[in-house]
Order: C-alpha cells, then sequence, then structure tokens
C-alpha cells in the first residue's frame, strides 16, 4: 500500500492528463461496443426493409464511430504517453536530486553501469506501466464487460458458449507469463552487467592499450555478452511457446463461436446476422483479454522497476546537515583536529588513529608520509566528504558537524591528483568554479593558473571541447585548468592533493607556481611526495600509519634525523 501511495503521488501534478486519457479510453471502449451492434441493426432490420435513407444513416453512423473511435484514440495514445514521460520525467528529475545527496560512500560500493542502468531502463518501463496500465485496465474491462453484456442479450446461449476458451487462455497466461517475467528480469540484470564491463572498459582504455590487454577485457565482455545471449535465447523460447498457444486459443475463440452458432442456426434458435455480429463482438474481445493477459506481465515488471526506484530513494545519505546548522560565514582561523580517528566502512582497521593536528590559518602546511598513510583520508574530512568516527574538526573555532555542508564546501578549493574535467569546453570547466563570473575573471584565473597563454594557442581558445574527462589534453594542462577554477572560486581555504604527481619538471614548475600564487594568504594544504613542493612551506606534518609522528620546518625535521629524514633520502620522496 505505502508503494502504491508513493507511485499515486507522481500522477497528482498531471491529474488533468490522466483524466483526459482516462475520457478518451472510455468514450473509444464504448463506441468499440457500439459497433458490432450497430452492424446487426443493419443487417438484421435495415436491408431487409430495404430502406435505402435509413441504410445510409447506419451506414453513417458506422463511419462516424469509426471517427470518433480514431479522435479518441488519437487524444488516449499521445497524451497518454505524454503523460508517462512527464511523470518518467518527474521521478528522473527525483531520483537525480536524490543522488547528488548522497554520501561518498555510496558511490564507492555502487557500480555507475547498474546505477545508469536504473535511472534509464527502469524508468522508462515505470512510465509505460503509468499510462498503460490505468488505461489497459479500464479498456478492457470496459470493453468486455459491454460486449459480453450485448451478447448475452441477442443470445445467451452462445454468450455461453464463446466463454469456454477463455478460462484455458487465462491460465495460459498466468502459466507462461510468469515464466517469462522472470527471465526478463534476469534479461535485465545482464543488460545492466554488460553497461557496467563497457563502462569499465572505455574508461580505462588506455590502461588495457598501455598493458595490451585487450584480449582480457574481450574475454570479460565475451562472458557477459554470451551470459545475456544465454537468458535472452531462454526467454524467448518461452515466449514462442506463450504467444503459439496464446495464438492457438485465440482462433480457437472464433472456431468456437462459429461451431456453436451453425450448430444453433441449424436448430433455428439464431439468425446469420447473429452469427456475424458475435464474430465481431469475437474480434473486439480478444484484444482487451490480451490486455489484461499482458497487464499483469507488465504491471510484475513494473512493480519491480518502482521497487528499485524507491530502494535508492530510500537511501539516506551518511552525511547530513544538523537540524540546526549554521552557515560558514567566515573561515579566517586555524583547522583543528582534535583526537580525530576514522575508518572506511569496508575496512576494518582504523586509518586515522587520534590525530591531534593544528593547521594554522593563513599559512601554508604540508602532509607528507608513504602512500595508504592517510593523507587524503585526513584532508577529505575536511569538507565533509566523510565523518570522523570519534573526535572533532573546527575551523575558526566553529566545529564542522553544527555547519552546513554546503556553506562548508563553498570555503575550500580542492584541487586532486586525478583532475575531473567535464566533457564540454575550457570556458565550461574553468567556469564550474563560479558560473556567474565574467570574461574578464575568467581570463585572469586562467593567467593566475598559467594556462591563458596555452588555451589562447588553440584555433578556438576556451571554446575548445577537451574530451572525455579532458582526454584531448595532457596532465599538466589539466592541472592548470583545474587550479584556474579554484582561482575563479576564490576559497579562503585550498587543497592541494598531490597535484603535481607524476608530471614533468616543466608543468611541475608552471603548476608549483600557480599553486603558490593561488596559496597566497590563504589558509592552505598541501599533500605531496615531492620535496620541491613542500620545502619552502610554512609547517610540515609527517604521518605514517594514520598518526602524525613529526612536525615542524624542513631544516628543524631533517636534523632531528627522524621519520621525515628517512622520507627525503627515499628516492620515492
Amino acid at each position: 500500500m505505502n508503494l502504491l501511495k508513493r507511485f499515486t503521488r507522481y500522477y497528482r501534478p498531471h491529474r488533468g492528463l490522466f483524466l483526459l486519457d482516462m475520457a478518451a479510453a472510455i468514450l473509444s471502449s464504448v463506441l468499440a461496443v457500439l459497433l458490432p451492434s450497430i452492424t446487426r441493426d443493419l443487417l438484421s432490420v435495415r436491408i431487409p426493409a430495404k430502406d435505402i435513407g435509413l441504410i445510409i444513416r447506419s451506414l453513417l453512423l458506422l463511419a462516424a464511430v469509426y471517427l470518433g473511435r480514431m479522435a479518441f484514440d488519437y487524444i488516449r495514445i499521445r497524451w497518454g504517453h505524454i503523460l508517462g514521460v512527464r511523470m518518467e520525467a518527474d521521478m528522473r528529475g527525483d531520483i537525480f536530486r536524490h543522488i547528488q545527496k548522497l554520501s561518498f560512500t555510496y558511490f564507492d560500493n555502487t557500480k555507475t553501469g547498474h546505477l545508469m542502468s536504473r535511472i534509464s531502463n527502469d524508468l522508462n518501463m515505470i512510465s509505460e506501466v503509468a499510462h498503460h496500465g490505468p488505461e489497459d485496465l479500464l479498456i478492457s474491462l470496459l470493453v468486455i464487460l459491454g460486449a459480453y453484456g450485448f451478447m448475452f442479450f441477442f443470445s445467451p446461449l452462445l454468450a455461453l458458449i464463446s466463454l469456454i476458451p477463455l478460462p484455458f487462455m487465462l491460465l495460459w497466461g498466468i502459466i507462461f507469463g510468469g515464466k517469462m517475467r522472470s527471465g526478463f528480469r534476469r534479461v535485465r540484470k545482464k543488460i545492466a552487467d554488460i553497461n557496467s564491463t563497457v563502462e569499465n572498459s572505455v574508461q580505462g582504455i588506455r590502461e588495457v592499450k598501455a598493458f595490451a590487454n585487450e584480449c582480457i577485457e574481450q574475454q570479460k565482455f565475451d562472458h557477459s555478452n554470451e551470459s545475456f545471449r544465454f537468458a535472452k535465447e531462454k526467454v524467448y523460447a518461452v515466449m514462442a511457446s506463450f504467444h503459439a498457444g496464446m495464438q492457438f486459443l485465440r482462433e480457437l475463440c472464433y472456431f468456437t463461436v462459429i461451431a456453436g452458432g451453425v450448430l444453433l442456426i441449424l436448430k433455428d434458435i439464431i439468425q446469420v446476422y447473429d452469427l456475424v455480429t458475435f464474430i465481431l463482438y469475437v474480434g473486439i474481445i480478444l484484444p482487451p483479454i490480451d490486455r489484461l493477459i499482458n497487464f499483469n506481465e507488465q504491471l510484475q515488471q513494473g512493480i519491480a522497476s518502482f521497487e528499485r526506484f524507491t530502494e535508492i530513494m530510500d537511501i539516506e545519505p551518511d552525511i547530513t546537515d544538523r537540524p540546526h546548522a549554521l552557515p560558514l560565514n567566515e573561515a579566517s582561523g586555524p583547522i583543528e583536529f582534535k583526537d580525530v580517528t576514522f575508518r572506511y566502512a569496508s575496512s576494518p582497521e582504523d586509518i586515522l588513529s587520534e590525530v591531534n593536528l593544528t593547521i594554522p590559518s593563513g599559512k601554508k602546511t604540508a602532509i607528507v608520509g608513504e602512500s595508504g598513510a592517510g593523507k587524503s583520508t585526513l584532508v577529505s574530512l575536511i569538507p565533509r566528504f566523510y565523518e570522523a568516527l570519534e573526535g572533532t574538526i573546527t575551523i575558526a573555532g566553529k566545529n564542522i558537524l553544527d555547519l552546513t555542508q554546503s556553506s562548508l564546501r563553498e570555503k575550500i578549493g580542492l584541487v586532486q591528483q586525478n583532475v575531473f574535467l567535464f566533457d564540454a569546453t575550457i570556458r565550461e570547466n574553468i567556469l564550474y568554479g563560479a558560473p556567474e563570473a565574467t570574461d574578464e575573471q575568467l581570463y585572469d584565473a586562467a593567467k593566475h593558473a598559467n594556462i591563458y597563454d596555452f588555451i589562447m594557442s588553440l584555433p578556438k581558445g576556451f571554446d575548445t571541447d577537451v574530451g572525455e574527462r579532458g582526454v584531448k589534453l595532457s596532465g599538466g594542462q589539466k592541472q592548470r585548468i583545474s587550479i584556474a577554477r579554484v582561482f575563479l572560486k576564490d576559497p579562503p581555504i585550498i587543497i592541494f592533493d598531490e597535484a603535481t604527481s607524476s608530471l614533468d619538471n616543466e608543468s611541475e614548475a608552471l603548476i608549483r607556481e600557480a599553486m603558490f600564487r593561488l596559496s597566497e594568504n590563504r589558509t592552505t594544504i598541501i599533500i605531496a611526495h615531492r620535496l620541491s613542493t613542500v620545502r619552502d612551506v610554512d609547517k610540515i606534518v609527517v604521518m605514517k600509519q594514520g598518526r602524525i609522528v613529526e612536525e615542524g620546518h624542513h631544516e628543524s625535521l631533517i636534523a632531528a634525523g627522524g621519520y621525515y629524514r628517512k622520507l627525503y633520502n627515499s628516492a620515492d620522496f
């Protein structure tokens, strides 16, 4: 009942279209039921009377009924589908907004291909049920009941005879309909698997080619494709039995009516025009019966799709604003970690353990350590991408848990090692930092990031497409565009997470210059392996296995001869 209530909620904004669709369905059904009756009257009364005027009137009435059905069917088909499309758009908007609210933990554990399948395939199925379901049920019941009302009125005995095949049709539909439904569920699951396989292979195509592992990817795809083919072949075998048997039973309906009608005509119980009328009614009744049989299958698919839709909608984000959260209006103060402990949901061990750290306001602080020390995890807690299990983090004395997420993240600029650029122009990617910025501000940001001259050397300048994930640009160019984006955002807190990792010396020099220009008079956190990036910062924090083991300036840490000096002397650092 709760599922039905949630589903019907999407009808409310479009109740006018729904009522129009239902009205058109009712009127079309009424006209369909009247057609054989008008024909019977023509055959039994008008033609024997040889009244040309009445015959013409009956023919005109038939033509009017056909035209009326055409008009109502146009309304029903067009606006019924539009109703479904609008409901689908509403649901897609709701699920996209909801996905935007979900925490990183959800995306860490969810395949994008499966998510896309739910947003596209499932919602399309729901939209079909949304307008076909009520419409098919209403049309089927009206036509069947109306047709049998007339049939029992004209000849109760022949009407009873015509009912003989119907239980067999229903039983056949229930048996094979259930098999088809389970088969199509498996097919949809296999489609989602194929989507995930293709997505992984395409997104990692450079790694695939770099390691010459095309054969491995082909084997993965062949496995998914073969599973999909096998599932589809099985369901089509069931479908063939269903449709072949159903077609036989449909023809049996005609045979039963014709055989019964002939016997009744021979016994002078009915007339030939009654048999013609019943044959016409059988032709009208069979499509609604098909609708009713298919309705169960369609309804089950729709329910399953809507259940998957609600599964996502029912997922609550791990990180939410507290009821009385306040905006962070002023971030000019130190960032402090007090006894902070953290572990990922999938990890049995703490990634950070009892971290105590003060990051001074307006200064540059570097965090160094070997891979896996917890550096990136530590800084990801500041914008609340994840939340600490224990301890507190404050900015300018304000607990970040008491702040709204949006205001907190507005005050933080993040430049990561793996830069993500949208499949758009350079202009659009930089403007993502401040969509309302002027061209002058845009150009200044590009100049400060040491990327302006490169952009202007391109034939289309700022209107150059960067390709999916910025594939048309080098790593250093993407980094500088991401820095320009942060320049445009102009936040008081900057985080550089391995921003110069794996770059050539020339690119590193340009990015390092842009980084330090961006860092002026801002609270800056730099995570880096390269000593050249962190040597001149105000403070260096050294991490090992989720703990802070040393703090100080470069010279003092070298002189201390501890873990930092070991890192300094290592080739990796």
